[in-house]
């Protein structure tokens, strides 16, 4: 039993596009493959350059926005007395009646805050908005920070570096500026005060799922790079750089998962279905529900609901049902940890109801090809061999996935960015530091 949720779990966060965990495998191959890149094509100098900008940025990348939004839970929200945990998607005018019958149906250990939260909506909804632009800003500008301390760090040290070549004479402490227009950045964060600020489905989306809020982070990060290259190797670095980064961390995932899915879909010698959640695969619960009959029994009775309250009132209501608490292990329905009464649902949290209704679309998509499976040709007809293929193709199709994406960002941007220096004999020195030496000569001091 353990082996097998240690592995759902390992392979779900694996193959789950709004989890950090695929995103942090993938820009670190990315942050190593070309830091190693830039000790092969330049010195030392620029190696501990690299160095400082992709791990550097990659702490403030991952954590920035976590921490400070965290920090903000604890004062602001804190000091307001409104439930940071409560998600405002729920006070859109199409889920009013929903909310009602939440709130009815909540444990009473978050009844309270359900009833504070949706007392005074725009309050509530402008709190959380200024939470999303704050915790965004200051992390744009710990970025900021880090670039300015990065290009006159790297700038001072080769100073050393060149005066040291050049002759054994004590080190020049003059110091150089290097400006970086942090204000620019906030430009694009600005409020307008004149205008109220609309509170759309989309920004809603974005502040709360993690890897949208990267994306956010992410084009600023692009943009400062692009702009305040130091020189044109670097910009064409950061063009391979963040075209591979955005390309493979943010949009080729989800269609290589669909492409490998359909693939196995459409094998007919050997039918399965791997669309499911590797947890809900891995899991002993699903061949019990084969066995005795609860998966088809469960997946019909979603897929007859048609309105949102009706797929609400079943889940309060039946909280053993298979599909609930597969959508449940799977956190489409979101738990308390402790709950005073059967239906444990953490109310507060965003409930996705379509994908609710999905797990049971897939669910019976599974049961089908089992069907298919027993008609086949194969030797082995069992559930246990049908489960097991299942699982199997399931794991290589997010090893696979997620395998591609490392390869593309850990060693084929790098080794783009080192065929470009290695072909061009004017691009192969660090160029930071021939244009200092150029300045420095320029100023008789070499």
């Amino acid at each position: 039993m353990i082996p097998a949720i240690t592995a759902g779990n390992i392979y779900s966060r694996l193959g789950n596009n709004n989890s950090l965990v695929p995103m942090a495998i993938k820009d670190i191959a990315n942050s190593t493959g070309l830091t190693l890149g830039s000790y092969i094509t330049g010195d030392g100098l620029e190696g501990k350059d690299r160095f400082l900008d992709e791990f550097g940025t990659q702490a403030i990348w991952l954590f920035g926005i976590p921490v400070y939004k965290k920090l903000m839970d604890f004062t602001m929200y804190k000091a307001l007395k409104i439930d940071p945990d409560f998600d405002v998607r729920n006070l859109s005018q199409k889920r009013s009646n929903l909310l009602k019958k939440s709130i009815e149906y909540a444990d009473a250990s978050i009844k309270e805050s359900l009833l504070k939260a949706s007392k005074n909506p725009k309050y509530t909804k402008n709190l959380a908005m200024t939470k999303f632009i704050i915790s965004t800003a200051l992390t744009i500008a710990s970025y900021a920070g880090l670039t300015k301390y990065r290009h006159y760090k790297t700038k001072k040290d080769a100073e050393k570096e060149i005066l040291a070549e050049m002759s054994n004479k004590k080190n020049n402490q003059n110091k150089f500026t290097y400006t970086t227009p942090i204000a620019s950045t906030f430009d694009k964060f600005k409020l307008n005060n004149n205008k109220q600020t609309t509170f759309t489905g989309s920004i809603q989306d974005f502040m709360y799922n993690p890897v949208k809020n990267l994306m956010i982070l992410d084009g600023s990060i692009t943009a400062e790079r692009l702009a305040e290259s130091r020189n044109k190797q670097e910009l064409l670095g950061y063009t391979i750089k963040e075209g591979s980064v955005w390309l493979f961390m943010y949009f080729a995932s989800k269609p290589i998962q669909k492409f490998l899915e359909n693939a196995v879909e459409n094998n007919k010698k050997k039918p399965a279905s791997i669309d499911l959640d590797a947890r809900v695969i891995e899991s002993d619960e699903l061949k019990e529900a084969f066995l005795n009959n609860k998966l088809k029994t469960s997946t019909q009775k979603v897929l007859k609901l048609e309105s949102y309250m009706e797929l609400l009132d079943f889940i309060h209501n039946n909280p053993d049902d298979f599909v609930v608490k597969m959508a449940k292990k799977s956190d489409i329905i979101p738990v308390l940890k402790k709950a005073n009464q059967p239906d444990d649902v953490d109310y507060r949290k965003y409930i996705d109801f379509e994908e609710f209704k999905g797990i049971a679309r897939k669910l019976d998509k599974l049961l089908n090809k089992f069907e298919e499976f027993k008609k086949s040709d194969l030797e082995n007809k069992t559930l246990d061999a049908f489960l097991n293929n299942v699982k199997k193709l399931k794991r290589r199709s997010i090893l696979k996935n997620i395998g591609a994406c490392i390869g593309a960002l850990g060693i084929l941007a790098p080794a783009l960015m080192v065929a470009f220096r290695k072909f061009d004999k004017d691009n192969n020195a660090f160029q930071v530091k021939e244009d200092l030496k150029k300045e420095l000569q320029a100023k008789g001091k070499i």
